[in-house]
């Protein structure tokens, strides 16, 4: 995540969207792309409610540059517009039911300024891979780190479970609950905020987002 051939290009699209104008990042964590992008010039203001990931980011160099707000950031609020919002690295799935994930939304549109661009990085849902009967997904299986997806598809909701292998060699279980969204049900929230999309990618390099896309970067803008 930290390596620049991920991190640069992400931070370079974001810029270029941000302009002049003011950019709030939405689970800022410990400041992965708010840092670098605070160093291109924009303005940055984070939200996110974990104070243990905020008091990290405030322990690196160039964090003072950077307002945060401790809250839900799908109903947390602050002050001022800003030109350009974005979610990265499947956060948007951190809020578990339709109803939250369409608030996040609205929450954004009463921040955006006219014309301002809503950034989020989402993976697709990978059931095309899931056999009839079966729940498990695994997405990466090295001899440091084990995950696997576990589907529950009539609730539209999933759990990332990661198996991370200690210096003893035994194994640390964390599990995280996330629902997953279709990029034509996230066009569809955003036209309940009062958005429409602007574009759609397969990565921060504008890569063509086809069939066989596992990821997209998609904008969506609110009218001037």
């Amino acid at each position: 995540m930290f390596d620049p051939a991920v991190l640069d290009p992400a931070v370079d699209f974001l810029a270029a969207l941000a302009g002049e104008g003011r950019a709030l990042e939405l689970g800022i964590g410990t400041g992965r792309v708010a840092l670098p992008l605070a160093l291109r010039g924009v303005a940055v203001h984070g939200i996110d409610l974990s104070e243990e990931m905020v008091a990290r980011l405030r322990a690196k160099p160039g964090a003072e540059a950077i307002g945060v707000t401790i809250g839900d950031f799908a109903t947390t609020q602050v002050d001022g517009a800003f030109s350009l919002a974005y979610l990265v690295f499947n956060t948007i799935g951190n809020l578990t039911t339709q109803d939250a994930q369409v608030a996040c939304f609205r929450n954004v549109a009463n921040h955006l300024e006219p014309d301002g661009c809503f950034v989020i990085e989402l993976g697709v849902p990978e059931l095309r891979r899931l056999p009839p009967g079966e729940r498990f997904v695994p997405f990466d299986v090295s001899d440091k780190h084990l995950g696997f997806d576990e589907y529950h598809v009539a609730e539209q909701r999933a759990v990332s479970h990661h198996y991370v292998r200690a210096a003893d060699g035994t194994f640390e279980r964390s599990s995280l609950p996330f629902r997953y969204a279709w990029p034509s049900e996230l066009d569809l929230m955003a036209q309940l905020a009062g958005m429409m999309l602007r574009e759609r990618w397969a990565g921060w390099m504008r890569e063509p987002f086809t069939n066989e896309s596992t990821s997209h970067v998609s904008v969506w803008q609110k009218p001037g």
